[in-house]
């Protein structure tokens, strides 16, 4: 429902118009030492209104940690925080009370609860992802300890895809543009067509590539809760996202097994390592110790700035006109949101994993 983990577990609260947002981490390590610059950093790279391509909301997204710190590290105890809204405009909602907006949750919300929230969508708004980042930040805290990193980019957006692989490229580029895509050409192209789309008054998706480096072998529990499977599973969790992928993904399906298996290689580091990464660094649903490789496909925002027709509470025609202020491409500002479910995917895994082998 509103709890995501097993060990590492982030509860999340609030709506896109209410006074905050905000969550509670269960299953901090004890001692951690908490780089609030850092979160605000990784806050910073999610929130609204960041440049042109987006939103033009205004939000700070400011975090309040209200408990489980004590002189700068954690205690072991729930980690409450806050994230207060500063720039609601409810009153851009107030005509589609009654209307069922194409490709949002309205219909699907009011049917299932009978109530519904317009005010930017209420909880199933985008905006919710702003606890997920912070619980993302806590796991990346601790994960440092373990030389895992978590990252990922922006692959393709609409029609403009990167051909390069993660390998040929300078990830940290993916931060010097507005797109989050490490080829500069590229991130150009992409910019320009989400430029074009916007003044079209239409919307794109696109697709985020992950990574995640580091990794022992063994993560992952087998049989119903695989790696890959809760990796999907959170990533799929995530609003807009209509497809999941790890390693080669769906191309799998039309190579030979002599094509696609990953052969065993002895490695210059006395491990034992894999000549190919085919199936993305996991193997029986655990991690292999290669490089967890996955895709994310995010489908166009539904909200458009031009009139939609649809129906509405009675079932009657209706037209939706253009209300709110919106992303025309949700892709670069996604790039976070993958990256803290992911990490809190694996700091999840690596704590059930230590627990097993408790001596």
């Amino acid at each position: 429902m509103n709890t995501f983990g097993t060990l590492f577990r982030l509860t999340t609260f609030g709506e896109s118009h209410g006074a905050a947002l905000g969550g509670v981490v269960d299953g901090m390590p004890p001692g951690i030492e908490i780089d609030e610059a850092f979160i605000a950093r990784e806050l910073a790279r999610r929130r609204p209104g960041q440049s042109a391509l987006g939103t033009s909301r205004k939000e700070a997204d400011s975090v309040e940690l209200l408990s489980g710190i004590f002189e700068g590290r954690s205690t072991g105890t729930p980690i409450g925080f806050i994230v207060r809204n500063t720039d609601q405009r409810s009153g851009d909602y107030a005509d589609l009370a009654r209307v069922f907006r194409p490709s949002h949750a309205d219909y699907t919300y009011y049917n299932k609860y009978g109530v519904r929230d317009p005010r930017g969508g209420g909880r199933t708004s985008a905006r919710e992802t702003v606890s997920r980042v912070v619980g993302g930040a806590f796991a990346k805290l601790v994960l440092r300890r373990y030389g895992i990193a978590v990252s990922a980019y922006t692959s393709q957006a609409g029609a403009v895809a990167l051909e390069k692989t993660y390998k040929d490229c300078d990830l940290a580029l993916a931060e010097t543009n507005d797109v989050r895509c490490p080829d500069p050409a590229v991130a150009e192209r992409m910019a320009a067509h989400i430029r074009q789309v916007k003044a079209e008054g239409d919307t794109v998706g696109g697709v985020v590539t992950g990574v995640i480096t580091g990794l022992p072998v063994g993560l992952g529990e087998p049989v119903f809760d695989k790696f890959h499977a809760t990796l999907g599973a959170a990533m799929l969790g995530i609003n807009a996202v209509k497809g999941f992928e790890i390693g080669d993904g769906f191309a799998l399906a039309a190579m030979r097994g002599s094509e696609a298996n990953d052969v065993f290689v002895p490695g210059q580091d006395g491990r034992v390592h894999t000549a190919t990464n085919h199936s993305g660094g996991v193997q029986g649903g655990l991690t292999n110790g290669e490089d967890v490789v996955f895709r994310v496909a995010f489908k166009p925002v539904p909200t458009l700035l031009r009139p939609q027709p649809t129906v509405d509470v009675a079932g009657q025609p209706a037209v939706v006109e253009p209300r709110g202020r919106h992303d025309a491409c949700v892709v670069p500002r996604a790039v976070p949101i993958v990256e803290a479910m992911a990490a809190m995917t694996v700091l999840d895994f690596l704590l059930q994993q230590h627990a097993r082998h408790l001596r």
